[in-house]
Formats: structure tokens, C-alpha cells, sequence
């Protein structure tokens, strides 16, 4: 199974059982897509503790801040994109992780940076 579809249905799990907290195993790639996820307020805290990745999750008056998580390049067939061509998700509600020459980061930051890449998935 693909290890970043596990992450992410962890996570999606994780909100749907109402947990507020949930633990993926360790790598540097999870971790930095899970900082990406934090830092679009769509989980609370990351933290890296032996080989396991902490997520807080957040919710907004009892509803979870994820109502959906989208892997859009699988193993059998990856999606790249060009800077140009990256669009706003849900009218800018929903963000898009990429992952760049220059790192993992949203498509607000891959589009001021002028950078494309391999899209890994959408979160709204």
C-alpha cells in the first residue's frame, strides 16, 4: 500500500472516530507533508516522537476542520503540474500539497515561488 494514502486516511479516520489526537509511523516525507497540513491550519501541533508522527486534530464547534482528503498522484500513475496551472481549491477554503524541487509546500507558496511539481493530494 502506498505509505503517504495511509497518512492521510489515518488522518481522515482520525476525524471521523472524533480522536484528538492520532500517531502515523515515521518518515521524513510524512512529516513533511503533515507540516504542510499544520501550517494550513487544517491539524493542530506535528511532532516527531521515536518513529511516530503526532497529529493534533482540530475542530471548528465540534465539526472536524477536514471534511475530505483527496491523493490525487498514486503509485501507478503520478500528476505533475506546472506553476501556471495551479489553481485555488473550494474557492480558496481547500489547499493542494505539491511536492517541489525546492520542497513539500501548498500551491498558494508553490505559486508564489514560481514552482511546479508532483501534486500529492488536495485537502478541503
Amino acid at each position: 500500500m502506498d505509505p503517504i494514502a495511509n497518512m492521510l486516511v489515518i488522518i481522515k479516520n482520525g476525524y471521523l472516530a472524533k480522536k484528538q489526537q492520532v500517531t502515523v509511523p515515521y518518515s521524513k516525507f510524512k512529516l513533511e507533508i503533515a507540516k504542510v497540513i499544520a501550517k494550513e491550519n487544517f491539524v493542530g501541533e506535528v511532532a516527531k516522537k521515536e518513529n511516530q508522527i503526532l497529529v493534533d486534530l482540530l475542530y471548528d464547534a465540534g465539526s472536524p476542520k477536514i471534511t475530505e482528503i483527496k491523493k490525487i498522484s498514486k503509485l501507478g500513475r503520478r500528476f505533475y503540474t506546472k506553476s501556471k496551472h495551479i489553481k485555488q481549491l473550494k474557492g480558496g477554503r481547500g489547499s493542494t500539497i505539491i511536492s517541489t524541487s525546492k520542497g513539500v509546500m501548498s500551491e498558494s507558496d508553490a505559486k508564489k515561488k514560481n514552482l511546479g511539481g508532483e501534486v500529492i493530494c488536495q485537502i478541503w
